[in-house]
């Protein structure tokens, strides 16, 4: 994949950090660039690429990527999901701060992942929500917004997942941007006939499923059968491992019950294009983070084709 070149001459780093602080209409300016070096490197792209979330360094907490700018540098990966949880993440110099840190680091955002989906009784507010998702991630030069639910049973269930991503399919179409439902123990998108009752009352190209392998495992969800049911709309695979089967609990790859090796080699298989993402969160251990990362790099670099 094509990144922006860190030996840019001064002139255009100049030019870079002026169109950076001019708000809004700097943001688009730097946008439309961005767009079109993403354009043109598309062809260039590997089919399957390795990325990392900030929540692997940042944990849950409004940390304003601070520790992930500091540690990811340091790693092989280049391609990064933005946990964008807070108010600040997603303002105009929010976003703009994120674009400016990347191009000093030379990382390149694929995703945008927001808090969840449900909002008993206001509906319009969280399509209003996922719709700004969808504009930080255009702005960023990625086309991912990926979403979980609310907790079992909360913010309207998943009847209220359903009422909103059919409100915002059309949306997702129009600004061809991929809606990424993602499951989560305990979660109301959490088991296959979740999924099912959404697939089966939105039929779109732009609404998939991001498989979280150790979450179904937390759900005591087969992973081969998530993958035979579901393999056309798996549009993004989240990977770290998860210490045994109905309990969600992060441990370093190798530790735990997760077969990441097995859906990701059966996902390729059915001609999976897409990233394979690194989700270890909150950090395991601070002392040994670059490390582990590094690691779980190393893992999995050999699916990137």
């Amino acid at each position: 994949m094509k990144h922006l070149n860190l030996q840019d001459s001064t002139h255009d780093r100049r030019n870079f950090l002026k169109k950076a602080g001019l708000g809004v209409a700097g943001l688009a300016s730097f946008q439309a660039a961005s767009l079109a070096n993403s354009r043109h490197s598309t062809s260039q792209s590997k089919k399957v690429e390795l990325a990392i979330a900030t929540i692997t360094c940042d944990g849950f907490g409004d940390e304003n990527f601070e520790k992930a700018f500091q540690v990811i540098p340091q790693l092989p990966f280049k391609n990064v999901e933005f946990n964008c949880w807070y108010g600040r993440n997603l303002t105009p110099s929010g976003i703009g701060s994120i674009q400016q840190r990347c191009y000093e680091h030379g990382l390149t955002p694929i995703c945008v992942q927001g808090s969840s989906f449900g909002a008993e009784g206001n509906i319009v507010k969280d399509v209003a929500h996922k719709l700004w998702l969808m504009e930080a991630a255009k702005k960023l030069g990625c086309r991912r917004v990926k979403c979980t639910g609310a907790g079992r049973g909360k913010a309207g269930g998943p009847e209220a997942v359903v009422e909103i991503v059919r409100e915002l399919a059309p949306a997702a179409e129009e600004m061809d941007v991929l809606l990424l439902l993602e499951n989560h123990a305990n979660n109301n998108i959490e088991f296959i006939e979740d999924y099912e009752k959404i697939f089966d009352a939105i039929n779109s190209t732009h609404v998939g499923m991001c498989m979280d392998n150790a979450h179904f495992n937390g759900s005591n969800v087969d992973l081969m059968e998530v993958v035979e049911k579901f393999h056309e709309k798996i549009l993004h695979i989240d990977i770290k491992d998860t210490e045994k089967m109905g309990v969600h609990k992060v441990v370093n790859f190798g530790e735990g019950v997760t077969d990441n090796d097995g859906v990701i080699q059966k996902m390729l298989d059915y001609g999976y294009e897409g990233y394979l993402l690194i989700e270890m969160a909150p950090p395991l251990n601070e002392t040994t983070l670059v490390k582990d990362l590094t690691r779980a790099y190393q893992l999995f670099e050999k699916y990137q084709k």
